[in-house]
């Protein structure tokens, strides 16, 4: 703890001695509203969380290929490529599948918390979107389950106030291309805009191709001068061969990273979602009413289970729901504002699920898969997911330069289950492993009710410097599957002791802690956070180093403390530098498990250091060339600290450039020095195995406006 403290402060010492010298442009680390915290617009240094954003002009000149390339420069944030557009993300969190971040597109969750994918990104088109805000840490109290490590929430664009309409496309190496269509107008009380990807990659290693189309309608209508109508439908289609990396051993990651032991793997995703909210503000009243239908589907043969658990499975569920939101200021007391609101979600859905007769050749680590062939329904259920969750929030100035809020969030959050394989545990007629047990629970229905408090405050130093402080307490309850699609086991009776402890699992919770400085020196953005969450009950799997199965349970407290760092600097000429960067430990403070007590271990997959410096220059209007240093530090491979990753430098050059009037071109090339590198690593049969990351690639395309 002293090593972290010594660590932290000398990161804000360093800081301020950057700060003092410091006389130029506005960064971009620093937004001067968000509307993430409270669902509409508000002053970011009266907003006691730490929030960071991409505005939608970085997005659209940046054109990721993947969230990972973009979502970096805010502080503290990471995002790894799993596959195609598959991802883990890093927010407080060490990188993980597990559900502990909420993503939202303009406020409204992308999907139900019973049926959390990992993966939700790439359901909402990132490229064509209008910014990206993140709030780190446990959500407000207008967010309930879900945001523990963070709220991801990714914005569309506003229609334009003219006709326009914009045709661009890139292609590049690994027979990448993508077509990205979009436009808009205004007319009278109405605007709208509408937009279109279609991308397509062969992939750069075997068996690793994808197709997505993807867009968007967004319509606003106003009612007269104080209404407003906004309609937003999206929808994402994807269809990809998916190794998740597949894992490769140090000798095939170094001499033949193209390989894939998992090509029979596969992953088929569809969303759409239509919401209208509906806002009038008279006075000092605003009400705010957002109905929405969401609808997903996902056919996936699991890459990452066919050593231990081959199935394929086809999950669906339907989302039908209502945010509703009061807020009323009080400008004469204190500038006081009391928001209060109700979010409603009622989600049916389904699994049905089948085991594999898998055929392969070689042993593990280096297992490669050829065919598969069905061996029997063993999930088949029906299961509605239902959420109530009133919440009141508060904020009041009982001085000029201090603003204090806090809030409260109750949630009642239910599931009710219908088992179509009502019985005895099914044993799959499989050869890997030999014997394969799914249990199976009854028809019931499973109960969470929660309480949710949220404290903070900010005070102005200077009309340039601000601090803030606030406590939040989050909360995660269970999903699908983590409640009725338990592991399978080697034996009948371990089956059904696997099905019984994951009805019964707990919900994780979340308390956290954390300050920060923010302002400008000179013409100059800062922000400097500091943070300690701790989290309890955390839902982990664990696997039997001898059968290799895995078992789900609630199991001890772990621990996120670090210190992030955003500031930017202009050098003249055009050129400037912006830098994010965050240090911080995870560690088990309670952690035994059947594999041994790791309590005082770090977390594994948990790089203490994350950095993203660029260097732009921008020589004339619309022209912007940008060089790209992303760090990522080293990390244990297993919660016992046995082996280590090393870590990874990127480097990544982009080029915006007009060559014509209403025409431009853009470039990327990603991974400039040709860095054999990670995107993730572990341990398995122990010994490291590395998903290897993307090689030097090119991409150029071309965009026309009229």
């Amino acid at each position: 703890m002293k090593r972290m403290i010594v660590k932290v402060m000398a990161g804000a010492g360093l800081l301020g001695l950057v700060l003092s010298g410091m006389a130029a442009a506005r960064a971009a680390t620093l937004p001067e509203v968000t509307v993430t915290g409270t669902r509409e617009k508000a002053l970011l240094n009266e907003t006691a969380v730490a929030v960071g954003a991409i505005k939608g002009e970085t997005v659209a000149q940046d054109r990721p290929n993947h969230p990972s390339q973009i979502v970096s420069r805010i502080p503290g944030v990471a995002v790894a490529v799993t596959n195609g557009e598959g991802h883990t993300t890093a927010i407080r969190q060490p990188f993980t599948t597990n559900p502990v971040y909420l993503f939202l597109e303009d406020g409204i969750p992308i999907r139900s918390t019973g049926f959390f994918n990992h993966n939700a990104l790439y359901e909402i088109n990132v490229p064509q979107s209008g910014g990206i805000e993140v709030t780190r840490g446990p959500g407000t109290a207008l967010y309930g389950s879900d945001a523990i490590g963070g709220v991801v929430n990714v914005l569309t664009r506003n229609p334009p106030k003219q006709g326009e309409f914009t045709l661009g496309g890139d292609v590049g190496g690994h027979g990448w291309r993508r077509l990205l269509l979009g436009g808009g107008n205004t007319s009278g009380d109405n605007a709208w805009r509408a937009d279109l990807n279609l991308t397509h990659t062969d992939g750069w290693r075997d068996a690793t191709k994808y197709d997505r189309q993807s867009g968007g309608l967004r319509w606003d209508h106003a009612l007269g001068a104080d209404a407003m109508l906004k309609t937003v439908l999206s929808f994402s289609k994807i269809d990809q061969q998916t190794g998740a990396n597949s894992p490769l051993t140090l000798a095939d990651h170094t001499n033949n990273p193209t390989s894939n032991y998992l090509p029979i793997a596969y992953r088929k995703v569809e969303a759409l979602r239509l919401s209208t909210s509906y806002e009038k503000e008279w006075s000092d009243t605003l009400l705010s009413i957002t109905p929405y239908v969401r609808q997903n589907s996902m056919e996936l043969l699991a890459s990452f289970t066919l050593n231990f658990d081959p199935t394929a499975s086809l999950s669906e569920n339907r989302s039908y729901g209502v945010l509703a939101k009061w807020r009323r200021d009080f400008p004469r007391f204190m500038r006081a504002r009391l928001i209060a609101g109700a979010d409603i979600d009622i989600s049916p859905g389904s699994r049905s699920e089948d085991a594999l007769n898998v055929s392969f050749t070689g042993a593990a680590p280096a297992r490669v898969f050829s065919a598969y062939t069905r061996a029997g329904r063993v999930y088949d259920y029906d299961v509605t997911f239902k959420g109530v969750s009133p919440y009141v929030h508060g904020e009041i100035s009982p001085a000029e330069r201090l603003r204090v809020s806090g809030g409260v969030r109750f949630d009642h959050l239910s599931y009710s289950f219908e088992n179509h394989l009502q019985g005895a545990p099914i044993r799959a007629q499989a050869a890997l492993p030999a014997n394969r047990f799914y249990g199976q629970v009854s028809n019931t229905d499973v109960t969470y009710r929660h309480v949710s408090p949220k404290l903070g405050a900010t005070y102005a130093l200077t009309k340039d410097a601000h601090l803030f402080a606030g406590y939040s307490h989050g909360f995660r309850a269970p999903s699908e599957g983590n409640l009725f699609r338990p592991s399978s086991a080697a034996s009948a009776a371990a089956a059904n002791a696997f099905a019984a402890s994951a009805v019964a699992l707990k919900p994780i919770k979340a308390d956290q802690i954390e300050g920060g400085l923010r302002g400008t020196a000179g013409r100059v953005s800062y922000d400097v956070v500091v943070y300690d969450l701790t989290k309890r009950d955390d839902i982990v799997s664990q696997r039997d180093s001898v059968t290799t199965f895995t078992t789900t349970v609630n199991a001890g407290k772990t621990r996120h403390r670090g210190i992030e760092v955003g500031a930017g600097l202009p050098i003249g000429g055009g050129f400037r530098v912006d830098a994010a960067a965050s240090y911080a430990k995870h560690t088990y403070d309670d952690w035994v498990t059947n594999a041994g007590n790791f309590s005082g271990r770090e977390i594994e997959a948990a790089p203490r250091v994350l950095t993203n410096t660029r260097l732009t220059w921008v020589p004339k209007k619309e022209a912007r060339m940008q060089l790209e240093w992303v760090r990522l530090g080293r990390y244990w491979l297993d919660a016992a600290n046995t082996q280590k990753y090393g870590g990874h430098d990127l480097f990544n050059l982009r080029v915006n450039w007009p060559i014509a009037r209403d025409i431009a071109m853009n470039g990327s090339l990603n991974n400039l020095t040709n860095k054999r590198y990670a995107d993730s690593a572990q341990l398995s049969s122990n010994q490291p195995v590395l998903s290897p990351g993307l090689p030097r690639t090119l991409y150029v395309g071309m965009e026309a406006k009229w």
